[in-house]
């Protein structure tokens, strides 16, 4: 069932919800962080770079954190978070998915919204590093998607004791309309720019290093010039590079929606109703979800955004709220 038992209360002056989805992104004052980088290795022989934070005890309680569409583990909500779990004595590791430290990835494929199979190694490799730390996963917008359909097709074998996932696009075709309507279009034209700058940058990369065949698997895509929307993108471009017959396809695989109902980790949910990436008939019923899920809604957020306090000094709620669930479960 819905749940309001942590209501948000956003700071005075930023109750629109763009003002919330903006501020982090746009205003807030990066924590300054001491990580280490492991770049892990993957099966197919891509890779991916994860940034470690906090207690290097074997036993210490440890954290999987997952970034969004166009974001990294220098997003200010990955550190934020990474920084408020360390205050617990936490540890925790941020994961960028293929493309997204910096350095393109290796092969033609991208990180996608249902790259679930990347997930699952991450977790097999954290568990053999740190067999005895008990192993929990949060997960924002892309990232959340992604956490809740592995939790979905995993069942009772997610190996997480417990996972978190903040303004998830629980219906990708939804969402894919709703952000090219109204203000969110701005969104929508940010986007584009970063997922096109995205495959320009892999497409020099593989030229300048004579990997031919991977570059023809990008040339195969046609000219990208007329992208404007998620549909556009998405059936030019994810939909082919990731094995999927269409944008349709696509969406349908992997939209956490169809996956819910298999979860069997504790899982707590935080939404707002008033995201402008989400419609409000995408958000699932009470009857849609797992026993061990709980669906925060609350009135006010944006998306990834739940900034309270005030403009002077302003509080972050996701960062308070997600160690407070994850230690107490409630």
């Amino acid at each position: 069932m819905p749940s309001t038992s942590a209501p948000f209360r956003p700071a005075v002056g930023l109750s629109n919800p763009h003002l919330q989805t903006l501020w982090g992104p746009l205003w807030r004052k990066l924590p300054a962080l001491q990580r280490n980088r492991e770049r892990l290795w993957l099966a197919d022989g891509d890779f991916l770079d994860l940034d470690w934070h906090g207690p290097h005890q074997p036993d210490a309680p440890l954290v999987l954190v997952l970034h969004g569409l166009t974001g990294s583990s220098h997003s200010p909500y990955v550190k934020g978070l990474q920084q408020a779990l360390q205050h617990r004595g936490w540890a925790s590791v941020a994961v960028n998915w293929r493309g997204c430290s910096g350095e393109p990835n290796l092969l033609a494929r991208s990180y996608h919204s249902g790259a679930s199979e990347d997930l699952a190694e991450i977790i097999t490799h954290l568990r053999a590093q740190r067999p005895l730390a008990p192993l929990y996963a949060v997960g924002y917008s892309l990232g959340g998607n992604v956490l809740l359909k592995y939790l979905g097709e995993t069942g009772v074998a997610s190996r997480l004791e417990a996972a978190v996932a903040v303004s998830v696009p629980f219906r990708l075709d939804h969402c894919a309309d709703r952000i090219g309507q109204g203000f969110s279009k701005v969104y929508q034209a940010h986007f584009m720019r970063e997922m096109l700058a995205y495959v320009q940058l892999k497409q020099r990369h593989f030229n300048d290093n004579g990997q031919h065949e991977r570059l023809e698997a990008l040339t195969r895509l046609g000219p990208l010039t007329r992208l404007r929307t998620f549909w556009d993108f998405d059936g030019k471009v994810t939909a082919p590079l990731n094995g999927f017959r269409d944008v349709h396809d696509y969406y349908r695989r992997s939209s956490s929606h169809f996956f819910l109902g298999q979860n069997r980790t504790p899982t707590l949910i935080i939404h707002s109703s008033d995201d402008p990436f989400v419609a409000r008939h995408s958000l699932p019923t009470a009857r849609e979800l797992a026993p061990q899920t709980r669906l925060e809604l609350h009135s006010h957020g944006g998306h990834v955004g739940f900034v309270d306090g005030s403009l002077r000094n302003p509080g972050y709620y996701l960062e308070r709220r997600i160690p407070r669930w994850l230690v107490e479960g409630q």
